[in-house]
């Protein structure tokens, strides 16, 4: 299996097939995508960001927000209690894209298309287990170097106040003015962080703010800049996958028709998006340390044929 990354200007590379695809990159049956960039190699280099022992959590807590974005089900949790034993189960219900989650690529298609990565069909998807995201436990989660761009951080340094429930894109000269800010050198297979405050707005919000806001479909949020340069960008760092702390990565309403990032990385690229991450305590302990690089450790809820989970994540510095 070939890790060696083609130009960008190669793509779409099953020429019949959607705008921008990477189809075959890996293989004709590859369910893994981009994931593939994540080695033995990869895991060990990873090993060795672990410096100072800091572990930090990076899931947001099931039951946020209060009030779940889209129309998905707020989360549920029930104590069932063996009586007469002193002995207690819970169960718990909740929309796996609800809280933090990893889209998987079963989620997104093309949109014109009607397709998913590597050429699976919605019947396929109805009918069978193929793209599911229990693959990328079999095959160890999501596991390698991780690296953080603290856009909140840098946004105060500049004196500028993004409007985080706003469409308010982070392009990808600010990714890269940041990247030099904090030292940051991206290695091949790396997973990227984006941190921009926005999972600790909505936290913020309460009562009726939250529900006005989530009654709008889509809200309007802030996100990385949709477009050719984005994708691009994304392409040639070589990226195993990519996350936020942003309500869909990219801006809301999707500012793109051509270059939407859920269509290229899901469908075209086999990416993993990371969404509503919460990398508060991550962005402070990395600026404490001095340090934005670090060993992440992802191992989503093994459901055969899941389309999303949460990703009970850690990062080690």
């Amino acid at each position: 299996m070939s890790l060696q990354t083609p130009p960008f200007s190669s793509l779409p590379l099953k020429k019949d097939g959607p705008r921008g695809n990477a189809w075959g990159l890996f293989g004709p049956t590859d369910e893994l995508g981009m994931l593939n960039r994540l080695t033995p190699e990869t895991t060990l280099a990873a090993s060795k960001e672990i410096v100072h022992g800091v572990r930090v959590s990076t899931d947001w807590a099931l039951d946020q927000p209060k009030v779940p974005g889209f129309g998905r089900a707020k989360f549920e949790h029930t104590i069932k209690h063996k009586h007469p034993r002193t002995v207690n189960d819970d169960e718990v219900k909740f929309n796996t894209q609800s809280s933090t989650q990893w889209d998987g690529f079963r989620h997104f298609g093309y949109q014109d298309h009607k397709i998913y990565f590597n050429g699976c069909t919605q019947d396929q998807i109805q009918n069978s287990n193929r793209n599911g995201i229990h693959i990328w436990v079999e095959n160890g989660g999501v596991v390698g170097r991780g690296v953080l761009l603290d856009y909140k951080g840098w946004a105060e340094s500049q004196g500028l106040e993004p409007a985080l429930l706003e469409i308010t894109e982070i392009t990808v000269e600010q990714l890269n003015a940041i990247a030099a800010a904090q030292g940051v050198n991206f290695q091949p297979g790396d997973i990227l962080f984006v941190h921009s405050g926005f999972v600790k707005a909505l936290e913020a919000l309460q009562g009726e703010d939250a529900k006005n806001y989530a009654a709008n479909p889509p809200p309007t949020a802030i996100g990385v800049k949709s477009g050719e340069e984005m994708v691009k960008w994304i392409w040639e760092k070589q990226f195993a996958a990519v996350a936020g702390d942003m309500l869909a990565f990219e801006a809301l309403p999707f500012q793109s028709t051509t270059h939407l990032l859920h269509e290229w990385l899901l469908a075209g690229w086999g990416m993993p998006i990371g969404e509503l991450f919460d990398l508060e305590k991550l962005a402070t302990e990395c600026r404490r340390l001095n340090k934005w690089s670090f060993f992440f450790s992802s191992i989503p809820l093994k459901v055969p044929g899941g389309v999303a989970s949460p990703p009970n994540s850690v990062a080690i510095l």
